[in-house]
Parts: structure tokens; C-alpha cells; sequence
């Protein structure tokens, strides 16, 4: 965030009534990478009709009220840990498959070499 706005931000009473993925994090207490999880699991959805790969912003209004209801905080933290689950679980299957690969090829290289 740039010292202008962060200025201004705490210079108002009221937030801004469009946060973007950053300011929409730390207002509800995520990290910025959690937030497109988030959308993706429904939990949160951006106004407007943005392009895949634009800016995305969120409605202060509808992060406030989620914000302060305990069982959608719950849903959001799950589906975090849910995320980096299966994605920590695809890169430990793909680390098992290239080594398996590779002590396939190494072996493969050694008989040939001895051949």
C-alpha cells in the first residue's frame, strides 16, 4: 500500500466501500495468497464482473459481516488448510514420482554401462 493512501485510510472513519485482494487480506486477517482460495471456494466473491486476470475488488460492506460471523471464519480457515493440503500432498507425489523415475533411470544406466 502507498503512504498516500495508507494516509488517507487513517485519516477516515470508514473504510473504503471496494477493497482489493491485499487491503481485502489484512482487513479480514488472511495472507494476500489466500484470498483467490477463498473465491474459489465461494466464500467470498468479487464485485463487478472482472476479467480472469484483473484487478479483483471486494465490498467492505459484505467483508464486514463476514468478518464478524465465527462459523464462516471457520468454513474460510478450512478451506485454507484444505488447499494447502492437497497441495502440499500433489507435490510430495510428484517428488515421489520423479524419484522413482530417476532410481529407474540411474539403474537402467548402470546395467547398460556395464553391459
Amino acid at each position: 500500500m502507498n503512504t498516500e493512501r495508507k494516509e488517507f485510510l487513517s485519516v477516515m472513519r470508514l473504510p473504503p466501500v471496494r477493497l482489493d485482494v491485499q487491503e481485502t487480506a489484512w482487513y479480514l486477517g488472511f495472507a494476500a495468497h489466500d484470498v483467490p482460495v477463498l473465491v474459489a471456494a465461494g466464500l467470498i466473491k468479487p464485485r463487478g464482473h472482472p476479467p480472469p486476470n484483473g484487478v479483483k475488488y471486494f465490498a467492505a460492506a459484505t467483508l464486514a459481516q463476514l468478518r464478524d460471523d465465527p462459523q464462516w471464519l471457520a468454513r474460510a480457515s478450512d478451506a485454507i488448510v484444505r488447499h494447502w493440503q492437497a497441495k502440499n500432498a500433489a507435490k510430495s507425489k510428484r517428488r515421489a514420482g520423479v524419484s522413482a523415475l530417476s532410481c529407474a533411470a540411474v539403474a537402467s544406466a548402470a546395467l547398460q554401462f556395464k553391459c
